[in-house]
């Protein structure tokens, strides 16, 4: 009588993510579509074949990391949004949050701003364009009343001054280091300084 095989124990979720976070460096590094199972097999120290019994493809472990990201970084936004917070103060705490993802995602970040484009155009990533669209709303929203509050300039082109606000920040994925020098929040508050300040004397 042939004997049963046991049951393979589920990968547990630190090796998960462990896995999650070296298929992120890959991705950012090399891109979505030059990145291979292989690759990021050879990256994690295992076999291809090992790998596919953790995730089914590289379009499922590029989904978990991008909705990872995306849901923490709206747990944190909604946390600013729900505090009732003036403008220029919502500004500054979703800057700061902004930070604190890149921290977190740097990878993710990475991987967001060079393939969202490309992947929105895919049923399962239909999310990409639903996140992009509320993050738009809401930084509009926010400048829109800091201007109709006399808080900001009247003078402000709104979508000119979101599109340079939301770029200044989200490059910084592409040299931001966590542990380095300077944390998150010191970045944000330097940021902050120069995009409200401006950075010459005044006389």
């Amino acid at each position: 009588m042939p004997t049963k095989k046991k049951p393979q124990a589920s990968p547990s979720p630190e090796r998960r993510g462990e896995l999650l976070a070296t298929a992120a460096e890959v991705f950012a590094a090399q891109g979505y579509n030059a990145t291979t199972v292989r690759g990021i097999a050879d990256a994690a120290g295992m076999l291809a074949g090992s790998l596919y019994y953790h995730f089914d493809s590289k379009e499922s472990m590029v989904d978990e990391i991008l909705s990872t990201f995306l849901n923490e970084l709206w747990e944190g936004y909604d946390r600013v949004l729900g505090a009732g917070l003036g403008p220029k103060e919502t500004i500054e705490a979703l800057v700061t949050e902004s930070f604190r993802e890149i921290d977190r995602h740097r990878a993710a970040v990475a991987i967001y701003q060079k393939e969202s484009q490309h992947l929105a155009g895919r049923p399962r990533f239909q999310y990409l364009v639903d996140s992009q669209q509320k993050f738009e709303k809401v930084w509009l929203g926010t400048l829109e009343r800091g201007v109709a509050d006399r808080v900001f300039r009247a003078d402000l082109d709104i979508r000119l001054t979101y599109r340079f606000v939301r770029d200044t920040v989200w490059v910084a994925a592409s040299w931001y280091r966590p542990g380095g020098r300077y944390s998150p929040e010191e970045i944000a508050r330097q940021y902050l300084s120069m995009v409200l300040d401006g950075i010459a004397l005044r006389g």
